[in-house]
């Protein structure tokens, strides 16, 4: 039975984060605190500086694993990152800088974007999802299990969106992000980001990783980590690429447990995501 660990994105920041965070990594809470230049707690939340929450408490959790278990590695969204530091393929305050830097971009490009974008959730399959995101003039920001997809792009589009499907008795929730993540909203945000992965160093994973853009072994982290801010998290293909691999256990790193019920509703439709058994 191989094991995977799983690293979440933002938006995953719990009431037990900070003493998690404070407990297990104090380093990284502290270097977190030089870096932004206040403590990150008092003002990010799940807002574009919750970023570093979710980093600094994924590699928290990291830390209390028995790694030697471990048989690879996939981030959603912004935890690929945290996979890749955890992999050992970026050093850690390296990582937790490219982080900040990723959430003061996203933040500038939905500025620059010039009206106020977000993101919805809703129970439908990635055809259903694209097919009403291109009615409503909105992207597919992430594929995250055989019936349930993200999208993304203008809020009162979304709010339009969300009012008729709730009006239809179906499942939609507009999410607590301040943001088009993973649409040509982030356009500019990918170019900068694109230019300072350009100068980081990677070194070869000491895990193999799967990335959620390509849903298959990571092959160029800068291009994937770039790519990421306006392309689509293919979630559903990362779980069945890991499936394929062996894994049968996965393992969610940082705080929440969006991913472990990702993984759940995935097993539960296997007969839809190509599964054979349970995870």
């Amino acid at each position: 039975m191989r094991t995977a660990a799983l690293f979440p994105g933002q938006g995953s920041v719990t009431a037990e984060t900070r003493e998690t965070l404070v407990r297990l990594r104090p380093d990284l809470y502290e270097l977190a605190v030089a870096e932004l230049g206040h403590d990150p707690f008092e003002r990010a939340g799940n807002g574009f500086l919750g970023q570093p929450l979710v980093y600094c408490a994924s590699l928290a959790g990291w830390s209390r694993l028995a790694v030697e278990r471990v048989d690879v590695v996939a981030g959603h969204s912004l935890g690929e990152l945290s996979a890749l530091a955890a992999a050992g393929a970026i050093d850690e305050a390296e990582g937790l800088r490219l982080v900040i830097l990723r959430g003061r971009l996203m933040e500038a490009a939905e500025q620059e974007a010039g009206a106020a974008g977000g993101m919805l959730a809703l129970r439908a399959s990635r055809a259903a999802g694209g097919a009403l995101a291109r009615g409503y003039g909105l992207s597919v920001a992430a594929d995250n299990s055989p019936d349930q997809v993200v999208l993304s792009g203008d809020r009162h589009a979304l709010e339009a969106l969300a009012h008729d499907i709730a009006a239809g008795g179906r499942d939609v929730k507009l999410l607590p992000i301040a943001g088009a993540f993973h649409s040509p909203a982030m356009e500019s945000a990918r170019e900068r980001f694109g230019r300072a992965l350009a100068a980081t160093p990677f070194d070869r994973p000491r895990i193999p990783v799967v990335s959620s853009v390509s849903a298959a072994p990571m092959d160029e982290p800068r291009r994937r980590l770039a790519q990421s801010l306006t392309t689509e998290v293919r979630w559903r293909e990362t779980l069945i690429s890991l499936h394929g691999r062996g894994v049968r256990r996965f393992v969610e790193v940082g705080p929440g447990r969006v991913l472990t019920d990702l993984v759940a509703g995935a097993a539960r439709n296997g007969h839809e995501a190509g599964w054979l058994e349970a995870a």
